[in-house]
């Protein structure tokens, strides 16, 4: 199907509203998504028709949750390409998927032992290794990024030695938009004999990995990045590594027998799904998949790309604005500074007039104090976004320039 941008924002009813009498214009969508008509649908059938707990129950009600629980996993299993759908772990999301990984490498490491981050990293994808670290003795070290907010291969490259356990790299920035080289990092890391984790979370709206292509070892992902819900999410691990590491919670589901003397761990994929899950979010999650994969991400990612150049054009037409992530290779997020006017300000003047951006450091904190600035006011496009929502973007930080100057 032909991509027609007015008929898909027919599927999203949040677009329909205003904020502050204005047409919202919502440009935070590296931060949550929006939500279409056929995932909310969803979530309403299961609430309305078949809401029980999964896994556990010989009734109707159970049996229909737990198969489409199951049938949401084999959509994300599908959609990444995973080799068996027990390597597909249902979580809350991304920052709970990279805490799982590092408690289960809390056994492994030791001192001495080295693991890789990078300079473009969310907080989620710093914390737990520094906590990770100070629980070993392992070393932290990290991948420096140039003035374009590109990482440094060559610098990368003198990191990696036989000291190296573990690389952990976001496939996109979230502050600054950069597609990071993730295929050459795996690369590089498999010949040090390291094991890579790919934070996900800002590249699955935009692309569609292929986990075993990529011959990554874990892969994580947040649903409401991806036209789903909040509160759930996905750990991709390759089967061996997930038999490897010891459970992150203990409970309910993730085992095969308890007693006072000794407990068995249930096998893969619910030795680390302890607790009832987030069943609703689950299936939503699969809806999403759907619904995106309807789309289509090639679709999306040509459509994007025409919102990026445009919005990047529109505005450097304004004296004094300064775009901080120029990398040639980049998806539709645009972060950028007025001189001299904070980003805070310009939020809440572009809020005043329905357009929602989101400023501060964006959990990315060591990216600001690189460029030595505060924060920046981000703007992220998605596919339901317009070349029109991007004009007025630029009246409206025009409109915070002449007021705040």
């Amino acid at each position: 199907m032909p991509f027609n941008v007015e008929e898909i924002r027919k599927d999203f009813p949040i677009l329909s509203r205003k904020v502050n009498g204005n047409p919202l214009v919502y440009f935070d969508n590296a931060a949550t998504s929006q939500t279409p008509k056929q995932v909310i649908e969803t979530i309403v059938d299961y609430y309305s028709n078949y809401n029980a707990n999964i896994h556990r129950g010989v009734h109707s009600l159970s049996q229909e949750a737990t198969d489409a629980y199951e049938l949401a996993r084999q959509k994300i299993q599908k959609h990444f390409n995973a080799e068996y759908t027990h390597e597909i772990i249902l979580t809350s999301g991304t920052t709970h998927s990279i805490n799982l990984v590092a408690n289960g490498f809390s056994s492994i490491l030791k001192v001495g032992d080295e693991i890789i981050v990078s300079a473009l990293e969310h907080h989620s994808n710093i914390v737990p290794w520094q906590m990770l670290c100070e629980k070993t003795g392992a070393t932290l070290k990290v991948i420096p990024m140039n003035d374009e907010g590109e990482l440094v291969i060559s610098e990368y490259d003198k990191l990696l030695s036989d000291k190296t356990r573990l690389v952990f790299v976001n496939h996109i920035s979230n502050a600054l938009g950069t597609i990071n080289p993730i295929e050459d990092i795996i690369k590089k890391a498999r010949q040090a004999g390291a094991a890579v984790l790919i934070d996900g979370a800002q590249a699955c709206p935009h692309i569609k990995p292929d986990v075993q292509e990529l011959d990554v070892d874990f892969y994580v992902a947040s649903a409401h990045k991806m036209c789903g819900p909040t509160g759930v999410g996905m750990l991709y691990g390759k089967e061996a590594w997930l038999k490897q590491l010891p459970p992150y919670q203990g409970g309910g589901e993730m085992i095969t027998e308890v007693t006072f003397k000794k407990t068995t761990y249930a096998d893969l994929p619910h030795k680390f799904e302890a607790g009832t899950p987030n069943v609703c979010g689950g299936i939503a999650f699969g809806a999403a998949i759907d619904y995106m994969n309807t789309i289509g991400f090639d679709a999306i990612a040509n459509y994007e790309k025409e919102l990026l150049d445009y919005a990047t054009q529109r505005l450097l037409e304004i004296e004094g604005l300064k775009i901080y992530g120029t990398s040639p290779k980049k998806t539709s997020v645009i972060s950028f500074n007025l001189k001299g006017i904070h980003p805070y300000d310009v939020g809440t003047i572009l809020d005043k007039m329905g357009i929602a951006v989101r400023t501060g450091h964006h959990c990315a904190q060591p990216i600001m104090d690189y460029f030595k600035i505060p924060g920046t006011v981000r703007a992220s496009l998605s596919f339901y976004n317009t070349n029109k929502e991007i004009d007025l973007l630029v009246e409206g930080v025009k409109k915070a320039k002449r007021m705040l100057s």
